[in-house]
């Protein structure tokens, strides 16, 4: 797996992963876990939900993700829009919460598994 120096605004994260997108999922991942519980609200539609990321995303990151694999600040760095790479991890929390559901295992809260300290995209990250 490649090194990525992801920035988005103050945030920065140095992580391997399989490629750009999931170097910028991580930093997402990072930034989200304290909103994870939300996923565990029967009473939020999914709309709701990315609702509720979007407004914590505005409040505290950049509109863009910055990713290379040389360093920081760097002019020829990908840059990824931030609500795009937001919806996508919102879109995988909500597949991982419906599994959950399915498999009858709606009593272990999302935001209480033990994931990695690098946190569910760690299998994307070392």
């Amino acid at each position: 797996m490649a090194k990525f120096y992801v920035q988005c605004g103050s945030r920065n994260v140095i992580v391997e992963a399989i490629d750009s997108e999931a170097a910028a999922m991580h930093l997402i991942d990072s930034a989200m876990q304290s909103h994870v519980w939300i996923y565990d609200d029967a009473d939020l539609s999914d709309g709701d939900r990315h609702a509720h990321l979007a407004i914590e995303a505005l409040l505290t990151l950049a509109p863009e993700i910055r990713v290379s694999e040389q360093g920081f600040d760097r002019k020829d760095s990908l840059t990824l829009g931030t609500p795009e790479v937001l919806l996508q991890w919102h879109q995988t929390m909500v597949a991982l919460s419906r599994l959950f559901r399915s498999a009858g295992l709606t009593p272990k809260s999302l935001s209480e598994m033990n994931f990695p300290k690098n946190g569910p995209n760690s299998a994307l990250s070392a």
